[in-house]
């Protein structure tokens, strides 16, 4: 991969994917250390002239009233990182780590939070070298950003903490070492401009929203070899009827289901072996559209926040001014994650539904849970029971954080957005989904194995079906149905399924 120029205004999803999961090199464009000098320049001026900024000459939060005196300074910064580094629980992998200190550099290097270029720098050579700060998932409120674990992340870059450096949990300073990065000292300003930002939920959400967009494709897969399982009515995705009723992921999913289904002899039309089918599969234009939708809403929403100024004070110095103001704030990405954690609920939802479809024998005309020596075997009865409860927990789970607020600091921050509880919530929901849909493939897989196999797929199902069956074979007697369903997951995550198929159509 070539190397990413970073300027905190043009950085992409793709970007964010490239370092953070395939450790992409990352730089600063020489314009963006000209606007990190000018704002430190300011920053230095209003030293010199002793004026009274929030959190450079006073404390923070509540202790804004308390003046710091200029020999106080560095000691205010460092104390700063090292009393919010109050993160608890399960550790951040390396790849949702490397995301946050991307977009954290990203944020600085835009000119506005007054931190030094030869921090800002240390931050870059962290990246690149694979110096992984240790942050616990658990901490923040989302406002006044992400404050807990971005401390966690700051805490190497001063010689503490802890890194994981090469495979090894280290002590901070040790891992910085071993990479030859010099720690730094952190002067006026500088503490709070490492923590104050939303990149934490951002990084967590942008990971989300990349395995979302493959997981909305793999969702139309599994619907459309259900759909041949069954033998659905295609009539239901004639393009005619969505463009009555033109919600863009609408229209495209049925558009994709048509392609899918391109050539199948399994499928039916209306009236020819029924009048209509239920909505697990009549619907899923509207309803996996919709969830596409909202994907988008949420996609165009983080691209906004990843390259935006989320500091405070921040630092404007056209206007002669360093303004404490309220960008840090997680509310508007605590909204849109809320809404990609039930969108992705959704999918799962309606997936599950198919999945009884295909085992239920009432509904499906096969054998009774896709087994052909039922009672002795039970082949996929238990599979709609995890998928079942796989659902039923992301319903727990995608009940908005961001209707939750809680006063912190004495009052002073009497709103928070709760938006990386959110941003967490719907990565859990996705590991859920995807495993739903996994389910789903299987058990279409096994459906179409035991129906009339003198017809053939469409382009795109045949496509997926061979993939899977490389994979997963017929399930002929009972075995450790989880072991599929991993393997499964692991299809999901490499995109191979989605490759093959849109190969095809």
């Amino acid at each position: 991969m070539s190397e990413i120029f970073v300027d905190g205004k043009s950085l992409t999803l793709t970007d964010v994917v490239n370092v953070a999961r395939y450790g992409a090199k990352i730089a600063l464009r020489p314009e963006a250390l000209a606007d990190v000098a000018a704002s430190r320049a300011y920053i230095e001026q209003l030293l010199d002239q002793g004026r009274k900024v929030y959190g450079i000459s006073t404390g923070f939060g509540e202790f804004a009233k308390v003046a710091i005196q200029p020999h106080e300074m560095k000691q205010l910064q460092r104390n700063l990182i090292v009393s919010h580094a109050c993160g608890v629980g399960q550790l951040f992998s390396d790849e949702v780590v490397r995301a946050i200190m991307l977009l954290r550099i990203n944020a600085l290097s835009i000119g506005y939070s007054g931190i030094r270029a030869e921090v800002l720098q240390t931050l870059v050579d962290m990246l690149n070298a694979g110096v992984h700060p240790v942050i616990p998932e658990k901490g923040s409120l989302g406002a006044s950003g992400d404050l807990a674990p971005l401390a966690h992340m700051a805490l190497p870059l001063i010689g503490l903490g802890e890194a994981r450096y090469n495979g090894e949990y280290l002590p901070g300073a040790e891992a910085m070492a071993k990479a030859c990065i010099a720690t730094v000292e952190l002067a006026a300003k500088e503490g709070l401009a490492l923590i104050n930002g939303t990149q934490v939920m951002c990084g967590v959400g942008a990971l989300v929203v990349h395995d979302a967009k493959n997981l909305m494709m793999l969702a139309d897969i599994s619907a459309a070899l259900s759909m041949e399982a069954l033998n659905g009515i295609v009539d239901a995705y004639n393009p005619a009827l969505h463009a009555l009723r033109p919600h863009q992921g609408q229209m495209d999913t049925a558009a994709d289901m048509l392609k899918l289904l391109e050539g199948s002899q399994r499928t039916t039309r209306q009236g020819q072996k029924r009048i209509q089918d239920a909505y697990s599969l009549r619907c899923v234009p509207q309803i996996h559209g919709a969830s596409k939708d909202a994907l988008c809403y949420v996609e165009q929403k983080l691209l906004v926040e990843i390259n935006s100024v989320t500091d405070n004070p921040i630092i404007l110095p056209d206007e002669d001014a360093a303004i404490s103001s309220g960008n840090f704030h997680g509310q508007p990405m605590a909204l849109a994650f809320d809404f990609l954690g039930i969108a992705l609920s959704e999918i799962a939802n309606v997936s599950e539904r198919r999945i009884e479809r295909l085992v239920n024998p009432v509904l499906s005309g096969l054998p009774a849970f896709l087994t052909q020596n039922g009672g002795l075997n039970s082949g996929y009865m238990i599979a709609q029971y995890s998928a079942a409860s796989l659902v039923s927990e992301n319903k727990v789970l995608a009940h908005p954080a961001s209707v939750d607020s809680i006063a912190s600091s004495a009052g002073q921050e009497d709103h928070v957005s709760m938006g990386t509880i959110a941003a967490r919530k719907a990565a859990e929901i996705l590991f859920n989904a995807k495993r739903v849909v996994g389910i789903e493939l299987a058990a279409a897989c096994q459906a179409i194995d035991l129906g009339d196999n003198d017809k053939t797929l469409g382009k795109g199902t045949g496509a997926a079906y061979d993939i899977i069956r490389k994979v997963v074979p017929k399930l002929e007697d009972d075995r450790e149905l989880y072991v599929d369903f991993e393997k499964m997951a692991l299809l999901i995550d490499a995109g191979i399924i989605e490759e093959a198929v849109w190969g095809k159509i």
